[in-house]
């Protein structure tokens, strides 16, 4: 497997790339967080290398050149991570792959630059949100992402009134939730403000694979998955559209990690479960879930 890494002074955005030894008629732009998360992009980026995949990790913050904190990030540095995959790789067949806050930039990148046959979004949102200061708790007032420095339509989630990480009971779900997914389910109530700022999928002409847990803690990725669904059939949408739902899902699902690899990585999930607790309450499933989420996704960019 080979790498490369890039810088924004240099290349234009930051990144990590993985390459299969052979190299690859297909690759996958990896969007997960910020340059320092405790899942690094690359480690996802490696994943799809396994498979005979080139796979690209886009950072979103963090690191020079970027802002140091989910707020403003600019969708323009995909044109140059595009344009290398094309131009420098001769890589014709590329999908882009976003998990989390990720998906709203997969989404943003495949609709803005365009020439993404996949779009794959796991634990996502269908909007983009406020961003937020390096505390995660102080609001800007501005979009999360920003494209040729304009903002683009955002919802805000007003999180004053909740204490982000504490679990609670909620009227709309049988499971426990974070302060924080009820902060993002009353904002999706706007109906006003999130039809204004509503994620453009359509626009995409990619072919879309939805993933999400029924049991999410985080945010309601469920509830996108199917509202995005429902709003692509409505509109006709002529590509191919797929769904998963996994029953006890956390909003940690998706591709993983190589496991042999990273065997510290994964002696960390008991301590993950602590912070999602539907994983730690149904860690056989989940860990069962990535398996089935990973050869989804596989399968989906092979296709």
């Amino acid at each position: 497997m080979k790498h490369e890494d890039f810088n924004f002074r240099q290349h234009g955005f930051v990144g990590h790339l993985a390459e299969p030894d052979g190299g690859s008629d297909r690759a996958v732009i990896v969007i997960m967080g910020g340059e320092q998360s405790l899942l690094p992009g690359i480690k996802f980026a490696e994943r799809f290398a396994d498979y005979g995949i080139t796979g690209l990790a886009v950072s979103l913050f963090g690191a020079e050149g970027l802002p140091d904190a989910p707020n403003q990030i600019p969708l323009d540095m995909f044109i140059p991570a595009a344009a290398y995959l094309r131009n420098t790789k001769h890589i014709e067949h590329i999908s882009v792959y976003g998990q989390s806050m990720g998906s709203i930039f997969a989404v943003l990148a495949a609709q803005y630059i365009g020439g993404m046959e996949n779009l794959i979004m796991v634990s996502p949102t269908h909007v983009p949100f406020e961003g937020t200061l390096k505390d995660k708790k102080t609001m800007t007032g501005h979009s999360v992402a920003v494209w040729h420095g304009a903002d683009i339509p955002f919802v805000k989630a007003d999180f004053s009134s909740v204490k982000a990480g504490k679990y609670q009971k909620h009227p709309a779900v049988s499971h426990k939730v974070t302060g924080m997914w009820a902060a993002y389910y009353k904002a999706y109530q706007n109906q006003e403000t999130v039809q204004k700022a509503s994620l453009q999928i359509e626009q995409t002409d990619a072919r879309v694979l939805l993933i999400a847990g029924q049991e999410d803690e985080a945010w309601p990725a469920a509830y996108s998955v199917r509202t995005i669904e429902q709003q692509l059939r409505a509109k006709g949408y002529q590509k191919d559209i797929k769904t998963v739902l996994f029953p006890h899902g956390s909003h940690l699902t998706g591709l993983m990690p190589n496991r042999e690899r990273e065997k510290k990585l994964y002696r960390m999930i008991p301590l993950i479960g602590l912070l999602y607790r539907t994983f730690g309450r149904y860690k056989k499933e989940n860990l069962a879930y990535f398996a089935q989420s990973e050869k989804a996704i596989i399968d989906w960019v092979k296709c």
